[in-house]
């Protein structure tokens, strides 16, 4: 099939694709309280990054003691899991955790040795110090104890922090399109900025939780009052429940978060809205055991170390999936299934510093960006149509519908447009008519060589699309690239730019030739003035 023929569902496909993305770009323009009745679909728009709309600034720190804290309980684990498996099993006593420390007794002297070897065989070393990252020695001839050091410590804050880095991050913009900016700062910080977000206290509500999922068994062999004083036996700890009180529950983790591979919004059997959580192969094998070996036992589940409810296990739960009740709204209930699918925060951060940002440039930068399009796309405009006449005609109806389809295209994946990105838009807007200077030379070449108007354009299309697309498949690598390893303004600007290069070859190349296939087939020209 020759380049200019066009089938009549390749006329409507073009022009739906077209009249789509335009209309997905209108409800940009306008104020969101002039659209609040359109339906749905319209209400999408792009947003404005922080140097064009303000937004919310928070300064976050990590809690070091929290890192320690985390620490000695993976160790628990870990100490209860070695002494079990290995050959042979080395009996241990009740694992206490006191001053930063843990420790257990063995029973067996003579297999005291053995014990310290496991553990240090769990041991990894801290850079090119030399130093281990546990230090684990022997007290009154059976007692083991392990601690961390400071350099261990060190190395796993730092591990914390680039974790949490993009754990926030997956919270605040889970689609990765609002162009928001983490980033860590020094060796304990991390700055969160999110454009367009005017209330601080909606962020730190998002962020504030560690979403540390846990399941543990209630320790029914706790004294009631011991508990209410704070006090737990040895193997156990008190934790606060929502409703108030307290309970003591065993210190081992059943299942965690960890393990889990999705959680959403749902309604329980009452209509009240509840959070259903899935566990992966693993996970739910541990709840499916747990539960089958504990039935009429209460199971306490635990979010941030507070007991969100402890029901009593009435059968065995198969299936890998649980769900999460409490007093929840729809809109609560939707923020800790973000919480929980983007995962839990290796370590506690606290806000440490909190703004309301305007932006930098603002107003004054939205208009200089539009003089900057405006002045660009005229004089585009005005080479190309003295230049090339109406094929110059027809580049102009490109170069506007290429910029509505990018803002539509845009609106549609709820990008961010930052000063940057007006950069590239811009730059978009200058080299979308490559395609058509190309297009357009070839045509005069083969009107040279004595070709007629249909069979020139035919020809001046198809050769040039090769050196079309060649050239452009390599700035779209350019722009995923930038997307892969940039962050905040970078990013909006190659998502500008992979946007405007998708939709300038279209343009360019099937919507002019459109065009222009429509105007040979009905006119016939005997010759093309161009």
């Amino acid at each position: 099939m020759l380049p200019l023929d066009f089938p009549r569902w390749k006329i409507w496909a073009t022009w739906a694709t077209i009249v789509i993305c335009c209309l997905f770009s209108v409800p940009s323009f306008i104020p969101k309280e002039q659209t609040a009745g359109w339906p749905a679909i319209f209400q999408t728009r792009f947003n404005l990054g922080l140097d064009l709309s303000g937004g919310s600034h928070i300064l976050l720190e990590a809690d070091t003691a929290d890192v320690a804290k985390s620490r000695l309980e993976q160790m628990d684990q870990i100490v209860r899991t070695e002494m079990r498996r290995g050959d042979p099993k080395i009996d241990i006593g009740e694992v206490s955790l006191q001053n930063g420390s843990l420790s257990f007794m063995v029973r067996d002297v003579t297999k005291v040795d053995a014990a310290v070897e496991r553990l240090r065989a769990q041991t990894r070393g801290v850079g090119v110090t030399g130093q281990r990252d546990w230090d684990i020695r022997v007290q009154d001839s059976n007692r083991v104890v392990v601690t961390p050091t400071k350099a261990g410590i060190d190395q796993a804050t730092d591990e914390a922090l680039d974790t949490a880095r993009d754990v926030v991050r997956k919270r605040i913009d889970p689609d990765g399109t609002k162009e928001v900016t983490v980033i860590r700062q020094g060796s304990n910080r991390i700055v969160v900025q999110v454009p367009g977000l005017q209330d601080p206290e909606g962020l730190k509500a998002l962020l504030g939780k560690t979403a540390k999922l846990e399941f543990k068994l209630v320790d029914l062999n706790a004294d009631p009052a011991q508990v209410a004083q704070g006090r737990a036996p040895v193997g156990s700890q008190v934790l606060p429940m929502v409703e108030g009180g307290f309970i003591a529950v065993k210190r081992q983790v059943m299942v965690s978060g960890d393990e889990l591979t999705d959680a959403y919004q749902s309604l329980d059997e009452n209509g009240a809205p509840d959070v259903v959580i899935k566990f992966n192969g693993q996970g739910g094998r541990k709840f499916a055991r747990v539960t089958q070996e504990n039935v009429q036992k209460p199971f306490a589940i635990i979010l941030d170390n507070q007991v969100l409810s402890a029901p009593n296990i009435n059968e065995p739960i198969l299936g890998g999936t649980a769900s999460i009740s409490g007093n929840y709204t729809v809109d609560s209930a939707n923020q800790l299934a973000i919480q929980l699918r983007s995962g839990k925060l290796p370590v506690a951060l606290k806000v440490v510093q909190e703004s309301t940002v305007g932006p930098d440039l603002g107003a004054d930068s939205i208009r200089k960006g539009v003089i900057a399009g405006t002045v660009a796309t005229l004089a585009v405009v005005l080479f190309m149509m003295i230049t090339y006449m109406r094929f110059g005609v027809y580049t102009t109806a490109a170069l506007v519908v290429n910029g509505f389809m990018i803002l539509g295209i845009m609106a549609i994946f709820n990008a961010t447009l930052t000063l940057p990105g007006i950069a590239g838009f811009v730059l978009t807007i200058g080299a979308a008519v490559d395609a058509n200077v190309l297009i357009n030379e070839r045509i005069r070449e083969e009107q040279a060589k004595g070709r007629a108007p249909m069979q020139a354009s035919e020809f001046g299309y198809k050769e040039a699309s090769r050196a079309i697309f060649d050239a452009n498949i390599t700035n779209v690598i350019s722009a995923v690239i930038m997307f892969t390893f940039g962050s905040g303004p970078i990013r909006g600007f190659a998502v500008v730019l992979a946007i405007g290069i998708v939709t300038s070859v279209f343009t360019g190349v099937t919507f002019t030739r459109l065009l222009v296939a429509g105007w040979l087939k009905r006119n016939r020209p005997k010759e093309i003035v161009i």
